[in-house]
């Protein structure tokens, strides 16, 4: 029920047009005021609590569905900090917030979160401490942008006297679970258009009389990019698959990874697929590509969580075959993780 409604609104508010003129500076107040107003920054809150109690496993298709339409404002990170406010028992703030990827305090007493997600529009970042999260007001920020065309993120810095005293009851790590787990959704999503993309392209097009999806060659590299897309998707779909509302950091690693490799390779082969008409500006295959490549490398890339996975499996006393099992059983590992 609730994919069906967000799905509605995302189609309504950000047609590729909409994502457009937002990613040219365009104010997605409009949009944005839609999806709050029908009360979607609310869906793991508890009922009680005037949200729609949601499990994980029930917000999956939702994150997979706003990846699908390349939605270009930070709700699926709203959502998780929103979540991760809960746990310390602090009320969530008006406006887009999203989840920051580091956080690094310099010697001068200045806060920097680099490469920040949706940075260059975000109302707030949450950023991950040892000690807790920071609520940090995007406003007060210097915003410096990373330079690619039509990129959100931006690398944010904060002098001292705007940095907020850390909230105990969280910490980086479950920020970096959660950065992990719903960048894997929007992979799969985005992922799963662009191939549907890619496919129907491969039937409309016609070379030496007869659709370019007839020849082995093609039909080759479609299926390769369609295992690609599921198995980013399965992977994706352990991260959510767990109780609570905090995604386990291993099954978080295990999407990240696997998706983020499935990330770059479904985006190549789309591009030779459609050949030149693909990487033009009219064209809507790159909102979706260039979504990829970002998502790939936003709270680290498949190099980034496979060294994780693999010293998770080395400090594991079970042999590799076990340790597979439990984690796609996702059940919570011991220790660090």
């Amino acid at each position: 029920m609730f994919t069906e409604a967000i799905e509605a609104i995302l189609q309504d508010q950000f047609t590729p047009a909409a994502i457009r003129a937002i990613e040219a500076g365009a104010d997605p107040a409009t949009a944005w005021n839609a999806l709050a107003d029908a009360g979607f920054l609310e869906l793991l809150a508890a009922e009680d609590a005037g949200g729609a109690g949601l499990s994980l496993s029930d917000l999956f298709p939702i994150f997979v569905a706003i990846g699908h339409h390349a939605v270009p404002v930070p709700l699926a990170q709203s959502i998780a900090a929103r979540a991760l406010l809960a746990r310390t028992g602090t009320a969530a703030p008006a406006g887009m917030i999203t989840l920051a990827q580091s956080c690094r305090p310099e010697p001068d007493g200045t806060l920097v979160c680099a490469y920040t997600p949706f940075g260059a529009i975000a109302d707030f970042t949450l950023a991950g401490t040892a000690d807790g999260l920071l609520l940090l007001d995007c406003r007060a920020a210097e915003r410096i942008g990373t330079g690619v065309h039509g990129s959100q993120s931006a690398t944010l810095r904060w002098l001292p006297g705007h940095i907020a005293t850390p909230l105990p009851g969280a910490t980086s790590a479950d920020v970096q679970a959660w950065g992990a787990a719903l960048h894997a959704a929007l992979i799969a999503g985005a992922a799963a258009r662009v191939g549907a993309m890619t496919l129907q392209y491969c039937q409309d097009r016609s070379q030496f009389g007869k659709s370019i999806g007839k020849y082995q060659a093609i039909q080759h590299q479609l299926a390769v990019m369609t295992e690609h897309i599921a198995a980013a998707t399965v992977a994706a779909e352990l991260a959510f698959g767990t109780n609570g509302t905090q995604p386990q950091r291993l099954t978080a690693a295990l999407a990240k990874a696997r998706s983020s490799e499935a990330a770059q390779l479904v985006a190549a082969s789309a591009h030779g697929l459609h050949g030149a008409i693909g990487v033009t500006e009219e064209y809507d295959l790159q909102l979706l590509t260039r979504r990829l490549h970002d998502w790939r490398t936003a709270h680290g890339s498949e190099a980034c969580w496979s060294v994780q996975v693999g010293e998770a499996l080395l400090a594991s006393e079970a042999g590799t075959v076990e340790f597979v099992r439990k984690a796609t059983r996702m059940e919570e590992q011991s220790g660090a993780w």
